[in-house]
């Protein structure tokens, strides 16, 4: 007969006092016997990997989950990078057990892993350990969007839906295995990438949840994901980060701020030196001195009434209120500490480009400064 009247950590196989092997065998095969004793079904025994803020939301729940005996999670550990992560700071805050990063042998200990942005390829050797795999929560609809920075590249292109996919870790390559469950989300129009990836956050542990809840029949369900529509979301990176005035559209340069801008400012030059562009206020609509003459892209042009520093791209003018050269100047310091010397001086050309700040529209804000007196 088989007791199974709630599994406890070390509680393995209990059998007949006269079908009991003896003693010495009954020790050398008790974690093999253990390992074997993973259930179909939750309360699940499980090992979680993560490290930033997104993944902070997953391990939230499951800590709820277990607190509360919802009966899906039994016990919960926690693998982590090195360092003050926030994913380490919640486990050690809430005395989850911790595990480093390469991880020892987990053989027996665990039923199913979760990953949620971890950053590290797990080899099919541990995956193997799991007897119902190791589960991820990726914030896109893949197979749209795989790699390391989904919710940037859902911003930087304009996708008008998004999602969360929780997969099945399969090794040597990221985010390419069955998807067990998908949600779709919206994309506000405006929204920042990290706006949207503390909604997702959100959305993903409670799929997450929903997931394990019913683990068996998700993974009976499974389907792979099609090579149709793939594509690859590399690390935001500050090559991003230059303005390509005369390529790139006002909502080119908007998005491209919404999803980066948190994290690295847009860039620019001024006379050969780099230009950092804060503030953005997005699409500006300029009257021009002369509306015969389109100004080239790159132009600037200073807005005294808003104290804008307006800039020409391919279909229009982008604003900002502040930059940094040397130190953080306002647009109205920035126009009179350069801008406006310059023009004085007769600089030659007029206008921002990637790699050169010129000056054409600010001729044309002295003419309407001259008007305005």
């Amino acid at each position: 007969m088989w007791w199974s009247a709630g599994r406890t950590a070390g509680a393995c196989l209990r059998m007949p006092h006269l079908l009991q092997p003896p003693s010495w065998r009954w020790r050398s095969s008790t974690k093999r016997l253990c390992s074997r004793m993973s259930s179909s079904r939750p309360p699940w025994r499980l090992l979680f990997f993560g490290s930033d803020e997104f993944a902070v939301e997953s391990l939230k729940l499951l800590t709820s989950s277990r607190n509360a005996n919802e009966g899906i999670v039994e016990t919960l550990e926690v693998v982590t990078l090195p360092g003050s992560v926030p994913v380490k700071r919640f486990a050690q805050q809430n005395r989850l057990t911790l595990h480093g990063w390469p991880l020892h042998d987990v053989t027996g200990q665990f039923d199913v892993g979760v990953v949620v942005s971890f950053g590290c390829l797990l080899n099919e050797a541990l995956i193997k350990k799991f007897p119902h795999g190791i589960l991820n929560v990726h914030p896109s609809l893949l197979p749209r969007w795989r790699g390391p920075a989904p919710v940037f590249h859902t911003i930087l292109h304009g996708d008008a839906v998004t999602g969360v996919t929780i997969m099945q870790i399969r090794p040597h390559r990221f985010d390419v295995g069955p998807v067990l469950n998908q949600e779709l989300h919206p994309v506000p129009q405006s929204c920042t990438a990290d706006q949207l990836g503390a909604v997702l956050a959100v959305k993903g542990a409670h799929l997450l949840i929903d997931t394990l809840k019913t683990l068996s029949e998700k993974m009976e369900n499974r389907r792979e994901q099609s090579q149709t529509g793939a594509t690859f979301a590399p690390k935001i990176t500050k090559s991003m980060s230059w303005v390509l005035w005369e390529e790139q559209t006002c909502d080119q340069i908007d998005r491209l701020y919404r999803a980066i801008g948190s994290r690295i400012a847009l860039r620019t030059t001024w006379d050969g030196r780099t230009v950092k562009l804060l503030e953005f206020v997005g699409r500006c609509h300029i009257s021009l001195a002369d509306e015969r003459r389109k100004p080239d892209p790159g132009s600037v042009s200073y807005q005294k009434e808003s104290d804008t520093l307006a800039v020409c791209c391919k279909d229009g003018w982008v604003g900002f209120k502040a930059v940094l050269l040397k130190k953080r100047l306002t647009a109205a310091d920035f126009y009179n500490g350069y801008l406006h010397q310059s023009v004085q001086k007769s600089w030659p050309g007029g206008k921002f480009v990637i790699r050169q700040f010129l000056k054409y529209t600010s001729i044309i804000s002295l003419q309407q400064s001259a008007q305005d007196s």
